[in-house]
């Protein structure tokens, strides 16, 4: 029996059209280089700041709106962990406590240590601190009145691109293996339970290592959670907003890291999506610009992409309901379908399906029929060649 997309839309809260990587997309902004002419790809409603570096060439790859100033949410926490082990040489030792602080703050973004390491070690005080050192040229400390809120820190693509080139090519030896090994780690569940598989994480196959960064509010929660992104207020007054020139209003989801082995390439995406825009959309639209991008070492994962519909939707071990449960997927994002096969069948009245979808990058199957398509059957997807790859 055939699945009808409008059948699939009048039973979901959230809908993502189906579409494969490469997908159509808004054409470039003025004024962006001709190099990101040709490859960045915005999604219409989605700002954009922009940069890709290539390490071994010494060169960048993408620039769009590079010193435009975003709201770096906890992308910050790459600078709190940096200013605590400025000068700790020669051994660089992290004491225990702190190193069960630093850890989870760098691999799962756990606000409570980004909370600890501003109000212990002064503030804004640090941005100052690590705008001088590092020399960047866009960064600023939150606005007045809003003194607390590390993650209201003004950041630009550029001046990420610059934390990084310091922690990879100018830092001690213990500071980068120490920040770039809880990188390379990020768990897929932050320590809110926000999903942070997304961009980098989402279009490439490892090696990589990212910093991610998410603040407003969502209009669905992720990896089974809901509410506000943590680390910054859940809204913010338009005076809050032209104190600092930047916006503080609009939902930002942020991928930063390094793709590729020996870290080759440093990217990264700052970006700022329309209010009331759900997780699934933003996720969906960060990881189709991500995929468009200029990524010297990059090696993006087999598969094509599809949208889903339903909430917290399981991924399961094998191809049914009976099976472990290895997930949920946040409301309405792309996933990567690797194969699909035959298991058993999912009822969503009037709906039927026996066809499961294998998704490599969660190790585990959902049901074809939360995955908008027109048949049963994926299209252009090959069927697997066992049960469980």
């Amino acid at each position: 029996m055939r699945i009808l997309l409008r059948g699939a839309a009048a039973l979901a809260t959230v809908v993502t059209v189906a579409a494969l990587a490469g997908g159509a997309a808004a054409l470039p902004r003025p004024g962006t280089s001709a190099q990101a002419a040709r490859s960045a790809q915005i999604p219409d409603g989605v700002t954009a700041g922009i940069a890709v570096f290539d390490r071994r060439t010494g060169t960048f790859t993408e620039q769009v709106d590079e010193s435009a100033r975003f709201r770096s949410a906890s992308v910050v926490k790459l600078l709190l962990a940096l200013d605590f082990l400025w000068n700790r040489g020669p051994g660089y030792t992290i004491p225990e406590a702190d190193r069960a602080r630093l850890e989870p703050m760098l691999r799962s973004s756990d606000d409570k240590a980004a909370n600890h390491y501003w109000s212990q070690y002064g503030g804004s005080a640090i941005i100052g601190r690590m705008t001088t050192r590092l020399g960047l040229r866009d960064t600023a400390p939150p606005p007045a009145g809003h003194e607390g809120y590390w993650g209201y820190t003004a950041l630009s693509a550029r001046d990420t691109v610059a934390i990084y080139r310091y922690i990879l090519d100018e830092a001690p030896a213990p500071v980068r293996d120490f920040v770039m090994d809880d990188l390379r780690r990020s768990t897929r569940c932050a320590s809110d339970r926000f999903d942070q598989h997304f961009g980098i994480a989402g279009s490439f196959d490892r090696p990589w290592a990212v910093k991610q960064g998410w603040a407003g509010e969502y209009a669905k929660g992720t990896c089974g959670a809901s509410g506000a992104a943590a680390g910054t207020a859940p809204a913010a007054a338009p005076a809050a907003r032209a104190a600092a020139g930047v916006d503080l209003t609009r939902p930002a989801l942020h991928t930063t890291g390094t793709v590729g082995a020996d870290n080759r390439t440093i990217v990264a995406v700052l970006t700022l999506h329309p209010v009331g825009t759900s997780y699934g959309k933003a996720y969906t639209d960060l990881g189709r610009l991500t995929r468009s991008l200029n990524v010297p070492g990059g090696v993006r994962p087999a598969g094509a992409w599809f949208g889903t519909w339903g909430e917290f939707v399981n991924v399961r071990k094998g191809p049914a309901t009976g099976d472990a449960r290895v997930t949920q997927l946040p409301a309405g994002v792309e996933v990567l379908v690797g194969c699909q096969t035959r298991g058993q069948v999912v009822s969503v009245p009037p709906y039927t399906n026996e066809w499961w979808a294998y998704l490599p990058q969660y190790g585990g199957y959902i049901s074809n029929i939360y995955i908008s398509s027109p048949d049963n059957r994926l299209p252009n997807v090959p069927e697997c060649g066992s049960p469980r790859p």
